[in-house]
């Protein structure tokens, strides 16, 4: 299936998601983990638009979401720097989406920038996660409250 990049754009406003995952993780520098992704979740019976889009940004892995759904998720820093942001930027989004967007590649820019080794660089990407379409939200208060904590410990 050859897909027009109008026609991404214009399905991933409907039916995409730009994501951040902050998890703790001692085994990480920092003790936390950032985990961007973009994902596209659809019905079992239209699972080849999946694996076409797939194709489209060469990457990703299309697995069991719930029940019924299946997703298309794309987490490969790299294929997010060499095929997902590139698209956005020329084929923009024309929904609100597009504002998740522009927080994602944010954050995306300060990964690739090694920022969320570092406390305020993760303080900030947490702070832009909190700003986007996040179901969330408590989680990544509660890291940014115990980066505040830390921070003051070591200062005091």
């Amino acid at each position: 299936m050859n897909l027009n990049p109008f026609w991404v754009s214009g399905f991933v406003d409907g039916e995409g998601t730009f994501y951040v995952g902050i998890n703790k993780n001692n085994t990480m520098f920092n003790g936390f983990q950032v985990l961007p992704e973009f994902r596209v979740v659809q019905h079992k019976r239209d699972i080849k638009v999946l694996y076409a889009l797939k194709d489209f940004f060469k990457s990703g892995v299309v697995r069991i979401n719930h029940d019924d759904r299946y997703e298309l998720r794309i987490r490969s820093l790299e294929c997010i720097n060499n095929y997902v942001v590139p698209h956005f930027d020329k084929f923009q989004l024309m929904t609100n989406k597009k504002f998740d967007f522009i927080k994602f590649k944010k954050i995306i820019n300060l990964i690739n920038q090694k920022k969320h080794l570092q406390s305020e660089g993760l303080k900030k990407i947490i702070q832009i996660s909190l700003e986007m379409n996040r179901k969330n939200k408590i989680k990544a208060k509660i890291i940014s409250e115990e980066l505040y904590q830390e921070q003051e410990r070591v200062h005091t």
